[in-house]
């Protein structure tokens, strides 16, 4: 009978034993799915989203994302068009709001949208979607938006500081060597008409007026600064045009202005003082772009 009473109680406490394993590991199952989400907190409240997203689709803030290497399987056409990401994009899929069929065979476990593009709802369905309004937030905002949604804030925030130091760094070279008072426009060409920037509207102008402090010409701060953007005909290209000229050349029109007397006794032409961008690499302030611009205005104001 003692023998009986021993296994017995043996097997008692091994059933114990096995339903504690079953608890525990039900519990670390449960600390595992938990963690395989964050919460973040975007502008239409908080949703979660994917930890570490494997599969995302990008309609806007593509080239954000991209920065921080996130594994983006579908993206709007203009970015995919940018030659800057030519090689980032090799195999990714082009998408639109539009097409859901599409989307929901790229099986995204992240979609980034725009706040202003159609079926968000029916995105959402999909998969996780957050959305942005555009220039709701300055560049750096806009990157480190980006970081805490793909849950790499701290890199997000390291580039941050580290882009403003340089470029605050090279921007006070190049007022050494232009002077304090030199103007600086950023004028891109149109089939029959001229683009005049302010400070916020990519093709460099964060960079050069807000992080490196470089002026822009009166007759573009009354006109450009509030709206980010100012038409103008070609017969008022000199009256825009600053001490220096970064010229946002189009390669799909027709830029035969460059060969007017017009534009070739606009002083900064004159001074060679005119320094040149492609148009469908500037269009983003991303980090990428960012930095393949600093580069830019570094060397050509700089003559390095």
């Amino acid at each position: 009978m003692k023998k009986l009473f021993m296994i017995s109680l043996l097997f008692f406490v091994l059933i114990l034993a096995a339903c504690g394993d079953k608890e525990t590991n039900k519990e670390q199952g449960k600390e595992e799915t938990k963690s395989d989400t964050i919460t973040y907190q975007s502008e239409t409240g908080p949703i979660e989203v994917p930890a570490d997203p494997q599969r995302i689709i990008t309609l806007t803030n593509g080239p954000n994302a991209l920065a921080l290497e996130a594994n983006v399987v579908g993206i709007d056409d203009w970015t995919k068009m940018n030659p800057l990401f030519e090689e980032r994009l090799d195999g990714v899929e082009v998408v639109t709001e539009e097409n859901l069929e599409k989307i929901i065979e790229l099986d995204p476990d992240l979609i980034i949208a725009g706040s202003h593009m159609n079926n968000i709802e029916k995105l959402n369905e999909i998969a996780p979607t957050v959305v942005f309004t555009w220039g709701k937030l300055d560049y750096l905002e806009q990157q480190l938006e980006i970081g805490k949604l793909l849950n790499k804030e701290k890199e997000a925030k390291e580039w941050i500081e580290d882009f403003k130091s340089r470029a605050e760094s090279i921007g006070e070279a190049i007022r050494a060597k232009i002077g304090e008072d030199a103007t600086v426009s950023v004028i891109e060409s149109g089939n029959k008409e001229f683009y005049v920037f302010g400070n916020n509207y990519a093709r460099g102008t964060e960079i050069l007026y807000q992080a490196m402090g470089l002026n822009m010409p009166e007759k573009v701060k009354d006109t450009a600064l509030e709206s980010g953007i100012y038409v103008i005909s070609t017969e008022l290209l000199p009256e825009y045009a600053g001490d220096y000229v970064i010229l946002s050349k189009n390669p799909d029109v027709d830029n035969s202005f460059l060969e007017t007397d017009l534009w070739k006794n606009i002083p900064a032409v004159k001074n060679s003082q005119v320094y040149e961008i492609n148009t469908k690499a500037s269009t983003y302030s991303d980090p990428i772009t960012l930095e393949h611009l600093l580069d830019f205005f570094e060397s050509s104001f700089l003559n390095k």
